[in-house]
């Protein structure tokens, strides 16, 4: 595995989140946005970080400071399109010579395969690669144009499509990854001859297509690129995440007697053998060990829960709140 860098773009108003908060700070599984982005980036080997914020989003630049440092940050001012605010981190990564993916703050979802995909097809010699997704519903989507072996060959926009274009379902997520040299590069060719007079990251695609260069397309599940640009969708993204997480706890050797009803945090830690009766919920920092019983309406946070222990029902651990064995 070569060198690897991530650019979030997270400069976005989320004037539609109707919040004095910063769209990307909202949490989903007990966890900012921004963060759920960054964590990716780390799970696929990405040793620099740069998130492009906008120049008015203080709590954003002051959250990242705090989180990666001031270094990790980038401006984009005006905003004028994807394109241009991936051109915004370019001076960050000056120097930086490998694969580049883009991500985004407020697509909190994203599994670290899907990314991981995504640089083997680089490796494989693709200089592009796009994540996408079936859609139920692709309406406003850009709509990625594949031939039978997932070669890449265009991304259309719906406004622009033709009917045939428009029926298909595989659609764009934004997502996409190329070496450096070849993203920065294919970026200083585009132009913003649009409606919009806008900058837009899905050119390069063209682009390399009419340089003779190799384009891919990578498939993930429509619920893994769920981008949250309202209160619904932020719920929306919060059901998806605890749909997962009890799935997999029930998988793993977790009772649940009344699934829906208990919920979890992005780092709870639960063993086998252990019981949830209806109603806990885990703030973060929760590690249950095997054989413990957390009876209903219990609500847990920054605690550690030994073996065999029983608890509740209506508990409430704090943090720092430690459970030897058989409590």
């Amino acid at each position: 595995m070569g060198n690897r860098a991530a650019i979030i773009l997270a400069a976005g108003q989320g004037t539609r989140m109707r919040s004095s908060m910063p769209k990307v700070l909202h949490q989903v599984g007990g966890r900012a946005m921004v963060d759920w982005s960054v964590a990716l980036a780390r799970s696929v080997g990405c040793d620099k970080i740069i998130v492009v914020c906008s120049p008015a989003g203080q709590a954003v630049q002051d959250h990242i400071s705090e989180t990666l440092g001031s270094d990790a940050i980038a401006i984009q001012d005006p905003p004028l399109g994807t394109g241009h605010a991936v051109l915004a981190a370019k001076a960050a990564l000056a120097g930086f010579e490998g694969d580049l993916v883009v991500l985004y703050g407020d697509t909190p979802l994203i599994p670290t395969e899907a990314v991981e995909a995504l640089f083997h097809e680089l490796d494989a010699g693709a200089s592009v690669g796009v994540l996408g997704f079936d859609a139920a519903d692709p309406g406003a989507y850009g709509r990625l144009v594949v031939d039978d072996k997932n070669n890449l060959e265009a991304i259309v926009e719906a406004k622009e499509a033709s009917p045939a274009e428009l029926s298909i379902r595989f659609c764009n997520s934004g997502v996409m990854a190329a070496s450096a040299g070849t993203m920065f590069g294919l970026l200083g060719q585009v132009t913003n001859e649009n409606a919009k007079g806008e900058y837009y990251l899905t050119d390069i695609v063209g682009l390399a297509r009419a340089a003779g260069q190799r384009c891919r397309a990578v498939a993930c599940a429509e619920a893994d690129v769920l981008g949250v640009n309202s209160r619904v969708e932020l719920a929306q993204a919060e059901l998806a995440f605890q749909t997962k997480r009890r799935h997999a706890f029930l998988q793993s050797g977790v009772t649940m007697t009344a699934p829906d009803t208990v919920f979890f945090s992005y780092d709870t830690e639960i063993e086998n053998d252990v019981i949830l009766e209806p109603g806990v919920v885990f703030a973060p920092g929760v590690h249950v060990r095997t054989g413990a019983r957390v009876r209903a309406f219990s609500h847990l946070e920054g605690a550690h829960v030994a073996e065999n222990c029983e608890i509740g029902p209506y508990v409430r651990l704090r943090s720092g709140s430690v459970l030897e064995r058989g409590v």
